[in-house]
């Protein structure tokens, strides 16, 4: 596809157009959504991380007076032979199935009109299991003998995944390779080698909004009300388990109280469909907030990498070894295998590269999206090493990465060339908001002071296709049909600037349409940073089809180039009255090139994510207590349509991803989560923020395809911030953390071990 240089943009920083609405508690969440008749459902959930179902007694639950009806999976079976459902594989049943493959699994379904007894009447159900061994590490599962799936069941979805069906006696559900030049050969003649492992640990995404689904079944057709990021992919995957045309499956997706992934793919929609189809009722389940815990959450990681040097410091070979915790049940997380599994070798221009990431079934909650799709675990582990060996090599932490740094049109390892990627601008910009060349102090005493940067690095997801549909109607006004989901980003505002734009029209006067399967064209979703870049461009191109009727329509009415005559008066002209519309669409799929046998590829990506991270820490070296003091966040977005937004949404990428470096842990023990509630799962607040907390974009950055030069930046600052933090507590004490979260005790731990006295682990 050739580059498009469009007119400059005219950036502003607009309020959202949903601001009112949100301030003044008047906007419309699926929470808030009653049908007539409709029932609540309480899951009951097991209490065995992997057993054999022997019993469900339900009795006492369906005896209680208001209980409509306690559903199993052999009640479900009964409207849906084939009752299992997943993005990647098929290969999660919408109730357990004979066994359950994780503590907190649904297992039966109360059925009630109030919400309360189908609570109290869940916590009657009792069930007889037999125990099964069970497997949690990703490292042990692997090779373990246990299995938590019998075969792999790929889904139609993905094309490549195919060749996975039917294959036995693995919990390997994937294994990605990339392979780059000769990695062996170059370690061979390399001067130095330098090999580290790193961890990260399996957090929740803890959106505001809990998930919640409504289904009503009527007549052979269904309408979902569910707080999905995926609209137009809940209807294709509904449609198929039900054996149904598309036109029959209808999702309506209002505001969403935020996602960040969890609210991808198929959520409740399979369940809450059944149910209503079992009871023959609307049927509404809204999960707590400790609910979420056993959901969705994000993939533990285990990284291997190891980096062979010539004797300039040139980094000459890379050998990448990821291993993803997916839990029970695969979600999304093959796709999370290849597209961090490809960027893992970091924003490095290395001809040798070999990577090996695998997707692996364990025995704990099911993994899947969450922002940055993986990219940030593979970044705590490559930028902590880059700081690591250029310490090593005692050349300068910065100047060891100008050293190596991607540059413009160089291949990255998958083959792929940089393409207006500002790594180096968003790391210079780092550096001077840090006042980098400055003395810095390192504290006194008991405390101590260190600053670390990092980069990050995230190939975009792709081939996905955006639709979008321009209504203008007679009177000039017009509404925007888009399948995006506006889920706190402000992505209603930004879809509106884009097609004010080419209208030239107040982006304030453009009705936002929000996602309606029977009424907004498809979207694959709203993830990946993708939406101002892909359903942006479509937009676009809608909005300037609909430019192009209204010159067709001038020339039609005889009026003179260029004439300036309002669309009410040229409707009036042709119909004789205030009547029709110009309709403009706009279809978008970015250039893409499937990978070879070794990974290779020229387009494997629409436009690079890049952001960079600065961090300055303060620990007091008695206690391990750490508290960030400055935190800056860069990232490159091309044009920023909206500053504010692009702001905002650096900011709250980079406290999410604070919490996740910091304090946040889903901690298990045999399988059982142990601090599965906001009492004990801690999250940042703002007594957490650092006194310095800046978030920009890189100046005059644009990319030739996207619309009007801008790209997403939803997850670009989220990538690099563990390891600048990592890296500066490393900088402070002379310590080197592996592992996330970076708590005070790990701190101490790590500087007791330094000291030759080892503390003893928990039992």
């Amino acid at each position: 596809m050739s580059a498009i240089t469009p007119p400059p943009f005219a950036s502003r920083s607009l309020p959202r157009l949903e601001a009112r609405e949100k301030v003044t508690g008047r906007i419309e969440y699926t929470h808030h959504l009653k049908l007539p008749g409709m029932l609540h459902g309480k899951i009951f959930r097991s209490t065995m991380p992997h057993a054999k179902i022997k019993s469900i007694d339900t009795t006492a639950a369906a005896a209680l007076p208001g209980v409509y009806q306690v559903v199993t999976i052999d009640d479900i079976r009964k409207v849906i032979p084939n009752p299992y459902y997943g993005p990647a594989f098929h290969d999660q049943p919408i109730l357990a199935d004979g066994k359950v493959r994780f503590a907190g699994e649904p297992v039966a379904v109360v059925l009630a009109f109030d919400k309360k007894i189908a609570e109290e009447a869940a916590g009657l159900i009792t069930a007889e299991y037999e125990e099964l061994p069970a497997v949690f590490d990703e490292i042990e599962a692997m090779t373990a003998k246990v299995l938590v799936h019998d075969e792999l069941k790929p889904a139609a979805t993905f094309a490549d995944l195919k060749y996975l069906k039917g294959k036995k006696g693995t919990n390997i559900a994937l294994d990605y390779q990339l392979r780059r030049g000769d990695t062996e050969a170059a370690f061979a003649r390399a001067e130095h080698v330098f090999e580290h492992t790193f961890r990260s640990q399996q957090v929740m995404h803890v959106p505001m909004e809990p998930f919640v689904s409504v289904a009503d079944w009527q007549d052979g057709h269904l309408t979902l009300h569910t707080a999905s990021q995926g609209p137009s992919f809940v209807r294709i995957e509904i449609a198929r388990l039900l054996g149904l045309p598309e036109n029959k499956v209808r999702v309506k997706v209002p505001y969403l109280g935020g996602g960040f992934g969890g609210k991808l793919y198929i959520k409740l929609e399979a369940l809450v469909t059944a149910l209503s189809m079992v009871a023959e009722r609307p049927v509404k389940i809204s999960l707590t907030m400790d609910e979420q815990f056993f959901m969705v959450t994000r993939h533990p990681c285990h990284f291997t990498i190891k980096s062979g040097l010539d004797a300039s410091g040139k980094i000459i070979a890379r050998h990448c070894e990821v291993i993803w915790n997916g839990g029970a049940y695969a979600d999304i997380g093959p796709r999370v295998t290849q597209k961090a599994g490809f960027t893992s070798a970091g924003p490095y221009d290395i001809d040798n590269v070999t990577i090996n990431s695998y997707a692996v079934y364990t025995n704990r909650p099911p993994c899947g999206a969450l922002r940055g799709f993986g990219a940030p675990q593979t970044a705590w582990a490559y930028e902590c090493h880059t700081d690591m060996i250029a310490d090593a090599l005692k050349m300068d932490r910065v100047e060891f990465r100008r050293k190596n740094m991607l540059r413009e049109g160089r291949p990255q390892a998958s083959g792929t060339p940089l393409r207006d990627a500002e790594i180096e601008r968003a790391m210079d910009h780092v550096l001077d908001r840090m006042n980098w060349s400055a003395p810095f102090d390192r504290g006194s005493g008991n405390i101590k002071r260190g600053r670390g940067i990092g980069i990050g690095f995230k190939g975009i997801t792709s081939p996905t296709t955006s639709v979008a549909i321009v209504n203008l109607n007679a009177d000039g006004s017009c509404a925007l049909y888009i399948g995006t989901v506006d889920m706190g980003q402000g992505s209603d505002t930004v879809m509106a600037q884009i097609a004010a734009q080419v209208l030239n029209l107040d982006p304030a006067s453009i009705k936002v349409i929000h996602p309606d399967t029977d009424v907004t064209p498809y979207d694959m979703g709203t993830l990946g940073s993708r939406s101002t870049f892909h359903m942006g461009n479509a937009v676009r191109i809608a909005a300037e089809d609909a430019k192009q009727k209204i010159e067709v329509l001038a020339r039609e009415l005889g009026l003179p180039q260029g004439a300036n005559l309002p669309l009410v008066d040229m409707m009036k002209q042709k119909y004789g009255m205030q009547a029709g519309n110009i309709i403009g669409t706009g279809t978008y799929l970015a250039d893409y090139e499937k990978p070879d046998a070794q990974g290779q590829t020229t387009k494997g990506t629409p436009f690079w994510g890049v952001g960079a991270a600065g961090a300055e820490v303060e620990i007091d070296i008695e206690t391990g207590a750490i508290k960030v003091t400055k935190l800056v966040n860069v990232a490159d977005v091309g044009v920023a349509l909206n500053p504010k937004a692009v702001q905002q949404q650096l900011s709250g990428a980079g406290i999410m991803q604070l919490g996740f470096t910091l304090t946040e842990n889903m901690v298990f023990r045999d399988g059982q989560l142990t601090n599965g509630s906001l009492a004990d799962y801690k999250i940042p607040t703002l007594l957490d923020m650092p006194k310095s907390f800046i978030n920009e974009h890189v100046p005059n950055a644009y990319d030739a395809h996207g619309p009007f030069g801008a790209k997403g930046g939803g997850e670009s600052t989220t990538i690099a911030l563990s390891p600048a933090i990592g890296n500066a507590v490393a900088d402070a004490l002379g310590i080197r953390i592996y592992d996330l979260p970076i708590t005070p005790e790990a701190i101490f731990r790590a500087m007791q071990e330094a000291k030759g006295a080892p503390l003893e682990e928990d039992a």
